[in-house]
């Protein structure tokens, strides 16, 4: 199809229903509710479920019930809401059931402000509720990763029966850019066979996350921590630039990662040999990579719109073979290359790699 111009927002809504998004449950709030209005008269129009629920702590448990049902179902919020969405996220990991839910970050803590932030990395990916799990965790930099990220999102929550998370932020969902759409897919033709779907003629399909026995919820723990270690080693997924000749290494997702491109090209036109490593997806997180690197380069520059979370991830990949430096900004403040450049520029001194 011909590219158009589109809104993140927009976008990631509209190629949901061409993924053949089901059923869409949730609330507004900024910076996202644009997807949410867009929905509200797509899924009606192709005769598909829509609903505004009365709060965020109720759009995730109708997620939750439609997914026990095997529909393909998602739904969208940022910080706040997704804070209160917590409960219903654990019971989904635990019941193993496909679910998708997009993050667009904002400034925080508490309601903060409706400004791009990144400072959702550890509730996303350290287990984005209580118990043993990680959702897999995608990192779009671009309306078009977002769009083609939805499509990926689906096929992972139902390949794996997990919950997909998709970190955005509110740049990325305000920003307008030329992308591709994907065109319209068939809804599936049959529900999975593990569904709640009414058990006429077979044995009831039973869908919980309560085992009152601990020997028993331990063999659930066990068969989820599997399959985590099997998404770790097929799904970790990442982009790197001009890493070949690289002396230093940028690390840097989101739209961080699209600022730190045009770091390294500035800083490349300048003599300092640095290449970028853009996680793809935030878990699994691409340690292996980045150690692979560091018997490489001789520095790293992590650049966050937060404190330092992923820092810890790139600190723990590194293992101390390079020094790290860290450039962010919090509250909302999006990073600017020549502030990003400058700092990259004092690591080049520092060891010696300055033109």
């Amino acid at each position: 199809m011909a590219k158009q111009l589109l809104k993140g927002n927009v976008a990631f809504a509209e190629a949901a229903v061409r993924f053949g998004l089901q059923a869409y449950f949730g609330y507004p709030i900024t910076p996202q509710s644009e997807a949410l209005e867009h929905l509200s008269g797509r899924m009606l129009r192709e005769a598909r479920v829509f609903l505004q629920a009365e709060s965020e702590v109720a759009a995730i448990n109708m997620v939750y019930g439609a997914a026990c049902c095997g529909v393909r179902v998602m739904t969208s919020t940022s910080g706040p809401g997704f804070s209160l969405m917590a409960e219903g996220l654990s019971y989904i990991a635990g019941s193993e059931i496909p679910v998708v839910v997009v993050n667009m970050m904002r400034g925080g803590p508490g309601l903060g402000n409706i400004q791009p932030s990144q400072a959702d990395y550890f509730f996303m990916t350290k287990s984005a509720g209580h118990g043993d799990f990680h959702p897999i965790v995608l990192a779009p930099a671009s309306v078009q990763e977002i769009i083609d990220m939805m499509g990926l999102a689906f096929e992972l929550a139902e390949k794996y029966r997990t919950l997909v998370l998709i970190a955005g932020d509110g740049s990325l969902g305000q920003m307008m850019e030329s992308a591709e759409l994907p065109p319209m897919q068939p809804l599936p033709a049959l529900r999975p066979n593990w569904a709640v779907t009414g058990a006429d003629g077979r044995e009831p399909n039973v869908i919980t996350s309560l085992y009152l026995v601990a020997e028993h919820l331990e063999e659930v723990n066990l068969r989820l921590q599997a399959k985590l270690a099997d998404i770790r080693q097929h799904e970790v997924r990442f982009v790197e630039a001009q890493t070949a000749d690289a002396e230093l290494l940028l690390v840097a997702y989101g739209t961080s990662g699209r600022i730190c491109t045009s770091v390294m090209r500035q800083a490349r036109q300048k003599g300092i040999k640095v290449g970028l490593l853009r996680p793809q997806t935030l878990w699994p997180f691409p340690a292996q990579r980045i150690g692979e690197l560091c018997e490489q380069v001789r520095g790293i520059l992590v650049v966050e719109m937060s404190a330092g979370q992923m820092l810890e991830d790139v600190d723990h990949a590194a293992g101390g073979r390079v020094p790290i430096r860290f450039h962010g900004r919090m509250g909302g403040m999006i990073p600017m290359v020549d502030d990003v450049l400058a700092d990259l520029q004092a690591l080049a001194t520092s060891l010696g790699l300055a033109p």
